[in-house]
């Protein structure tokens, strides 16, 4: 992209003071990225990192503009941003080389570093995905009324991205209080903007989405430090979002690890250095006010040898070590008011599933200002299954919050207002559409939390209906439980009565993980039960024996907890007693209940109605070998789907799904070694 620089007029408006102030900071980022170049090339630096040499105009004079509580929200070449922000030399330079005093005590990195206090909430290694935190970010401001604001930077190949369009559109439809600052370096690693985007400017996307778009000088600190004052004054004001384009040029490779063919010509490059360099525009100008040319060296030497203590501190500092990965993952369980008052409580009654859900839902939304819940039509019609039904009316548009379709944008912003203070619950309509969140799920709010050393607490619950037996087809009815019990970080509920549904919520609300809430569909149409009128919670990782027994033990989760209990009745007309267990929590999984039992039972089934192959059974079976391989008497058996998508046909769908009587011949295999 060709861009004829302009004059310099946004920094010769500014005083002097700020041109001083900008001076010391453009050196600061400068000499941070050029010596983590150097410990990268002597291997003290690991991995790899991204340089903003060359783009430090962008950083400085957008957080000049900021106030110390606004947020923003960094990208992978991201060093610059933290410290104009006002990050610290030490915890930066000590985090770059994995050490236990770095912000994310080694467990974040480069492209990850990030300080809450300060409002910085951590660069990003996937492209694109600081925009939809951000967004959820100004969310969170605009439901506290906190009057902060959120910058968040992008570069010119993230504007491609789905979540920069479903933000962007989310952002303006709600007047959040965000800016979106797009670096366009003109590059996406080694593909030319004008080879990737449809359009010339990023700006005029703006005008999509009715907000105010420019594009100015990226190199020039004035520029972008007014173009932001503006956006933030704009912002604060309840007027919504704005979208800057600051055009630039990176002096280096896209990354320090990188070693690309030759994709940009030497004349360019040479010309960019040559006119648009942001630290000799602003030094031109400070000589030209007289500033001493000795008090400028002076301000160099000063940051060089901060960034050099910085160093040689981190250069000595400990190495973390293997004990602190586990309280990273996880943030401690809350477990105030988690009890079990249990169904013959005196307010108890008869409800259903779906009331169940509801209930939990408005006491926790009573019990705690925080919470407020996020999805498509959860508002006015109250969920397609009515799971929020009325509760609009009780506490309004601001927290029963009607998303557009946009489900990459919903779950992205409930983990950007769950890191910045509030207790956002994102329903998910049908829980197949959760393949449009996963990376809010699996790469944000399961890694957040252990990105950035074990600090900051996601509270978070992303919960929806799975699951088949309502004819559905093919795209939802799907059990993808296996997904989320993989990733370490997400804790995974799957209540099988109201009960246990209202209990299991609340608990989930409370806790201070992303949680992921397995709601069963057939149990919304078949589940009915008895349920105290009273907020309770139940402790997450303790499975409920369902029905006592000797002879075998029957696992059983969700929609298939029913026809076990039915299979083990039917078998104890036989003389046969099947002691029944549903874990209600799969991440973390009591396993301790299971073994005891099959200790007793000698003999294990698993019953689930996702995928036999490679499914959650298998996680049970193969634990279970592991710690009670000496008490089985007979092959652990699984009870599962038949590994095709479900079919539209009643009769094929009844015929996938595992039933009572599958279950009933599983406990005869072990029981009798039978053949299947």
């Amino acid at each position: 992209m060709n861009f004829e620089t302009k004059p310099i007029d946004g920094s010769a408006a500014l005083d002097t003071a700020f041109l001083e102030r900008a001076w010391r900071s453009l050196n600061r980022v400068r000499r941070f990225d050029e010596r983590v170049i150097e410990l990268f090339n002597e291997g003290l630096v690991k991995g790899t990192a991204h340089s903003c040499v060359g783009q430090e105009a962008i950083a400085v004079g957008a957080c000049a503009a900021l106030e110390r509580e606004d947020y923003i929200v960094s990208h992978h070449r991201g060093h610059g941003h933290c410290l104009a922000k006002g990050a610290d030399l030490d915890g930066m330079m000590a985090e770059l080389l994995g050490r236990d005093t770095g912000y994310c005590r080694g467990l974040g990195g480069s492209m990850h570093i990030a300080d809450l206090e300060l409002g910085i909430l951590g660069a990003n290694g996937v492209v694109g995905a600081g925009i939809g935190l951000g967004t959820g970010a100004a969310l969170s401001a605009k439901i506290r009324r906190s009057g902060q604001v959120c910058l968040v930077f992008f570069g010119d190949g993230a504007a491609n991205e789905g979540i920069f369009h479903e933000a962007l559109n989310m952002a303006s439809l709600w007047k959040l209080p965000v800016i979106y600052l797009c670096e366009n370096n003109q590059f996406g690693l080694s593909t030319a903007m004008s080879e990737s985007t449809a359009i010339d400017r990023i700006a005029k996307r703006a005008a999509g989405y009715s907000m105010p778009g420019e594009t100015i000088d990226g190199n020039d600190v004035g520029a972008v430090h007014e173009a932001t004052r503006r956006a933030v004054a704009r912002a604060r004001a309840g007027e919504g979002p704005s979208l800057i384009e600051a055009l630039t040029w990176r002096w280096g490779d896209h990354s320090m690890r990188a070693n690309l063919p030759r994709y940009r010509s030497a004349e360019d490059e040479d010309a960019w250095r040559a006119r648009n360099d942001p630290l000799a525009r602003v030094r031109r100008l400070l000589e030209e006010r007289q500033v001493r040319p000795e008090a400028l060296a002076a301000a160099v030497a000063e940051e060089d040898a901060a960034i050099e203590r910085a160093v040689e501190a981190a250069k000595v500092a400990p190495e973390p070590t293997i004990d602190i990965l586990d309280d990273a993952v996880a943030a401690p369980a809350r477990l105030e008011g988690a009890s079990e008052p249990g169904p013959k409580a005196r307010s108890a009654r008869t409800i259903s599933y779906v009331e169940a859900i509801r209930e939990a839902i408005d006491q926790a939304m009573e019990e705690d200002e925080r919470v407020f819940v996020i999805g498509e039509d959860v508002g006015k019609i109250g969920g397609i299954f009515g799971c929020t039904r009325g509760l609009l009316d009780k506490f309004g548009p601001e927290r029963l919050r009607d998303a557009p379709i946009s489900e990459n944008a919903i779950a992205n912003a409930a983990v950007g207002a769950a890191i910045t203070g509030l207790r956002p619950i994102a329903e998910v309509q049908i829980f197949d559409f959760v393949t449009l969140m996963m990376d809010a799920i699996v790469n944000q709010a399961a890694k957040f939390r252990f990105m950035l050393g074990g600090k900051p607490r996601v509270p978070l619950v992303i919960r929806g209906p799975q699951g088949g037996g309502i004819r559905l087809g093919a795209q939802h009815s799907q059990s993808l439980e296996t997904w989320f019990t993989h990733i370490p970080g997400l804790v995974v509920l799957a209540p099988s009565t109201p009960y246990d549904a209202k209990g299991l919520l609340m608990a989930a609300i409370r806790d201070d993980n992303p949680v992921v809430f397995l709601e069963h569909k057939l149990l919304y149409v078949q589940g009915m039960g008895t349920v105290p009128a009273e907020p309770y919670a139940i402790p997450i990782g303790k499975a409920e024996i369902k029905r006592e027994g000797r002879h075998a033990t029957l696992v059983a989760t969700m929609a298939m907890v029913m026809p076990a209990l039915a299979a083990a009745r039917e078998l104890s007309r036989e003389g046969i007693e099947v002691e029944v267990i549903d874990p209600r929590s799969l991440a973390p999984l009591d396993l301790d209940t299971i073994v005891a039992s099959v200790r007793k039972t000698n003999r294990l089934v698993v019953a689930h109605e996702g995928w036999t192959r490679h499914g959650f059974g298998a996680e049970i079976a193969a634990a279970v070998t592991e710690a009670a391989f000496d008490h089985l008497d007979a092959p652990v058996a699984r009870v599962g789907m038949r590994a095709t998508p479900m079919p539209y046909n009643d009769t094929l769908e009844r015929a996938v799904i595992p039933s009572q009587a599958d279950i009933v011949a599983a406990l005869r295999r072990v029981l009798y070694r039978e053949e299947a």
